[in-house]
Formats: structure tokens, sequence, C-alpha cells
């Protein structure tokens, strides 16, 4: 290992010094014989109970399996070797706790329908166009009253001017982008039309690789990788006729929102971050820049930033959306949605962006079904009764939430999630299976010393994370995604009794437990508890049921009108 004192730094913030030292002054390295000290250190570490005796008897089985430990750090220390896209033999599926999920799902429709066209004129001022949505642009690009070129160059002048300010910009794809916008224009000449999303411009969070253009990670080590290939959501955009105008920023290896170039800012706030991961997109989305994004969600990514933000976001279901090549964070946990203004903008983005993929052995083709003439009120709807009764901050808003659906014609029953006494154990603990697998992703930066470039260096950064997962066990690691399965037919339960369940966004348990059983989270903007700082109430799903989840948050978003709402100062641009 590229340390001598790493195993003393780690495992010295859990032992006694007298457990890390086979005598006095004495570092313990990786290359030492293993004695009866060294053996009890990492019993403890793992939290095992075992005899001096049965110490002794299995030194030597765990000499030989550290020498397995050295080969495999060799292997990933070889360039090309074992690189991010590389995934284990092992697939997850949601599908394994209810094979006849399939027949059930989409039981209105196999095929997404789409209101009618609104009745759009070209505005005399085309900056007005910052806030509209995809399916008002799509009106206007369609009736040839606004160009593919006009509307990607004001998405190119909005990105220049603001970023700046909000930092959300890791790559401008201008020359890509006015060379597709041409192309679709022409396109639009000869009669041909793609669909809702022809001449769109967007942004992807710069995760996702995109041919001749760098794709960072938004970490230091990966600021100069260029990925010479298009990630499966940009090829399937691509094919929608989106335009790409921008690789956004990430927070760094997909946490918070510091990146190498700085934090990216809250439009509502600049101030403050925007949150994280998918910072960029969430920005660029709320200050009008682009008029949808692509971000990526493991534990809140998405939910998060769109919350700060103030903007509308999707997490589908795991394995509905191909990750060929985006960045693995979590090979079980990573998922790839869109972050809009509304929710029937993502509905639009995630039709175009869903599917099987031979590359991606974790994407699978499903009905999508959203069909906004569908009475959603027919739907079972609950709440998280006990999340919504608690003394927490928003608590206000989300219980004016509640009274608005209910307004709306939503009959709402409670329902509670899986609890530790159901589980069998604590849910939190389950999170080492993120933790292992983006050390597993990541472990290279720990061997060659390159975690030291990432900028956040404390306790809850990557870099000490993905330290410490080297000293996760194997076995608990195996665990940990058994009692998964366990959480898995518990939540399958909670769809017996209803379709969709409301909860706050981050309240209780419900990020973490339906980011490890894969069900799909739609959040929206629900109010604003003081100026200036929007807050979101969200909507979750069975699996593979974006359509139903979509239909009643539309419903809630229709009859509250909160996603018309923008941050001030961001109009203060020439026409394109």
């Amino acid at each position: 290992m590229r340390r001598p004192d790493l195993l003393h730094a780690l495992i010295g913030v859990l032992l006694p010094a007298a457990l890390l030292l086979s005598g006095c002054g004495e570092e313990i390295t990786h290359d030492q014989p293993l004695n009866d000290q060294t053996v009890k250190a990492a019993q403890v570490v793992a939290g095992l109970d075992m005899t001096a005796s049965e110490r002794d008897l299995m030194r030597g089985e765990l000499a030989d399996a550290r020498d397995g430990y050295l080969d495999l750090h060799r292997l990933d220390l070889q360039p090309g070797a074992l690189p991010n896209s590389v995934r284990p033999a092992v697939v997850f599926d949601p599908l394994q706790v209810a094979p006849d999920l399939a027949a059930r799902v989409g039981v209105h429709g196999v095929d997404p329908r789409w209101s009618p066209a609104p009745a759009l004129s070209r505005p005399a001022d085309l900056n007005k166009l910052a806030y509209y949505t995809v399916g008002q642009l799509g009106t206007l690009i369609r009736t040839r009253q606004v160009s593919c070129e006009e509307l990607t160059r004001l998405s190119l002048e909005r990105l220049r001017r603001y970023d700046p300010e909000l930092h959300c910009v890791v790559t401008l794809t201008a020359e890509r982008a006015l060379d597709r916008a041409r192309e679709l224009d022409a396109m639009l000449a000869r009669g041909e039309y793609l669909g809702p999303l022809h001449g769109i411009p967007y942004g992807a969070k710069d995760l996702l690789a995109v041919a001749g253009y760098p794709t960072t990670w938004g970490a230091a080590p990966y600021r100069d990788q260029v990925i010479g290939e298009d990630a499966a959501v940009i090829r399937k955009l691509d094919d929608a006729g989106a335009v790409l105008t921008a690789k956004l920023t990430l927070g760094a290896l997909a946490m918070g929102d510091v990146w190498f170039g700085g934090k990216t800012r809250n439009p509502w706030n600049p101030d403050q971050g925007s949150s994280g991961s998918s910072a960029g997109p969430a920005a660029a989305v709320s200050a009008g820049l682009v008029p949808f994004a692509i971000g990526t969600e493991t534990w809140g990514s998405i939910v998060s930033p769109s919350t700060r933000c103030g903007v509308t976001g999707l997490r589908p279901t795991f394995g509905r959306v191909s990750k060929a090549g985006a960045m693995t964070l979590s090979w079980t946990m990573d998922k790839i949605g869109p972050i809009a203004r509304t929710v029937k903008d993502c509905a639009i983005v995630f039709d175009a962006i869903r599917g099987a993929d031979p590359a991606d052995p974790s994407a699978v083709d499903m009905p999508f079904a959203y069909d906004p003439r569908f009475d959603a009120r027919t739907l079972r709807v609950g709440y998280l009764k006990s999340e919504f009764d608690r003394d927490y901050r928003w608590h206000d808003l989300h219980a004016k939430a509640l009274d608005d659906l209910r307004a709306a014609g939503f009959t709402l029953v409670p329902v509670a999630l899986p609890d530790s006494a159901a589980l069998g154990c604590d849910v939190y603990s389950l999170s080492i299976i993120l933790s292992a697998e983006a050390g597993a992703a990541f472990q290279e930066l720990v061997l060659s010393g390159r975690d030291d470039e990432l900028v956040r260096q404390d306790r809850y950064a990557w870099p000490t994370t993905f330290r410490a997962a080297q000293f996760i066990p194997a076995v608990q690691y195996i665990q940990a995604n058994r009692a998964r399965v366990r959480l898995m037919r518990l939540m399958a339960d909670v769809f017996k009794q209803v379709d969709v369940y409301v909860t706050p966004s981050f309240e209780g348990d419900n990020l973490l437990i339906t980011n490890l059983t894969g069900h799909p989270q739609v959040v929206v903007p629900c109010g604003f508890k003081e100026p200036n700082a929007p807050h979101s109430i969200s909507f979750v799903g069975g699996l593979y049921d974006e359509a139903e989840v979509l239909e009643v948050a539309r419903a809630y978003q229709e009859a509250t009108g909160w996603e018309d709402k923008h941050p001030e100062g961001y109009d203060r641009v020439q026409n394109p």
C-alpha cells in the first residue's frame, strides 16, 4: 500500500493505542508478519469476538488472504486494467422480490400519451423563453416560430452570462450544439420532426461521457479525462432531437456541490450552495439556463439539489435508464433521471432516455403508461403519517401540501415504512453497501495516493469514506445485501396498500430506504418557509410505476402552481 501508516491511521480512531503496536513505537505495516496483536486489532474493527487460540489457527489463512489482496491492489494500479466502467459479475434486480411485477405495471396502457400542444405565439422578447416549459418550447419549434439555432444560442448565452455567478458549468459544448441545432432546423425544413424534444437545449451532469469533451466527474484527478464515446443517455437524447449545450457541475465524484472549480451556487440565494451532487443541473434549470438537465442519484443527489433550487426532479426505478458511459459510484444504487421545470417535462425526458441496453445488464424495458388525461384521484395515495406528524422546520409547508392534495380530490391514507423492528436491524447499517461499492470503484485513488487531490478532505468526504471502505468485511457486505432483500419484501407489502405515497423529502428513512430498494421518487416544489428559500414535497411510487407517481405529482403541481416561481435577477441577456 502507498502509506505504511494507513492501517494505523484508520484503526487508530477506533482502538486503544496498545492494540495497534506490536512493540513500543513500532508501526504496523502491510508487509510485516501477522501476530496476535494485529489480528486482534482487525478483529475489533470487524466487531468480532474470537479467542487467542482461534486467532492463532487462522493467522496463516489471513496472511495468504493478504497476499491476494496485495495482488489485487497491483491489478487495480495497472493503467486500464480495472477502469471505472468495469462492473462486478453480479447484477442488482428489483424484480427478484416480485417476479410477477411486470404483469401489473402499466395497468392503464402501455405507451405514454401527451397533452394537446398549447397554442402559442413567438414572444417579442426571446428572453421570455428562458422559463418556458419543454412542451411550450416544443410547440414553437414544431410550428417553426422559433428555430432550433435561436433557442440553442439563447441557452449558450445564458450559460456564459450566469456561470461566473453560479459556477454550474464545467464545459460548454457550443460547437457540438450549434452544429446539431442547424441540422435539426434543416430536418424541420424537410418535414422531419423527431418529437417533443426536437431542438430543445439541455445540460448533462459531468459524469456522463461525451465524445470529444472532457468528462471530469467534478474531481481534480480527472479534470483532463476524455472518454471517447457518448454515454447511452446522451445518444438517446441525440436521437430524440435534444441539443446538449453544456456539461454541468457535480460535487467531486458525486458528493455535495463542491467541485474542483469551486462551489455551485443556488440561484435563489447565491451565497448558498445549490446542494448536490446534481448541483449544476438543478442550478441551471432553476436559473433558466436550460429547460432541462440530466442528473444522477445514489442517495439524494437529485432530490436534494432539486429541493434547494426549487425545481422538479425524477429519480426513476433502478434499471429504468442505462448507466453505460456514466461514472459509477455504486453499481447497485446509481440511477439517472431528469431535472426540469415541471412534472410533465420530466415525463417527456424520461420517455426518451428509458429502456434496456446491452451495455448495461441492469437496464430493462418496462411499460411507461403516462397519460395526463388519466384521473390520478382514482389511485390509492398514502402518506407517511409518522413523518408528517413530527415537529420539524418544514412541518407547516408539508401540512399545507397534504391539505392541497385533499382539496384536489385525493383521499390520503396513512402508511408506514418498515422500521428497524420489522427489518431486524437499523436501515442505516445497510449503507455499507454504498460505501463498499464506492470504495471499490475508487480504490485506485486510495492506493495511488491521488485521493489527496480531492478538494474536500474531512470526516464525511469521499477520501475518508474510500479509505475506511477498505476495511468493510466482504461477509458483511453480502449480509447487508441479504437484509436488503428483506427490506424490499417489506416495501412490497407497503405497495399492496397504496399505489403512491407522499413523504417529506428528507424526514425519516424514506430517502435511504427507497434508494436501496430502487423505488422511483418525484420531488416537486411546495412553497417557501422564508423568502428565496424554496422547499419540496416528494411522491414515491411502486417499482417501474413512474407513470402513476408522475401523474399524482402532476396533479399536485397543477393544483398549486409552485413550479411557476423563479429566482429573480436572471433576465439580463441579449437576444440570441
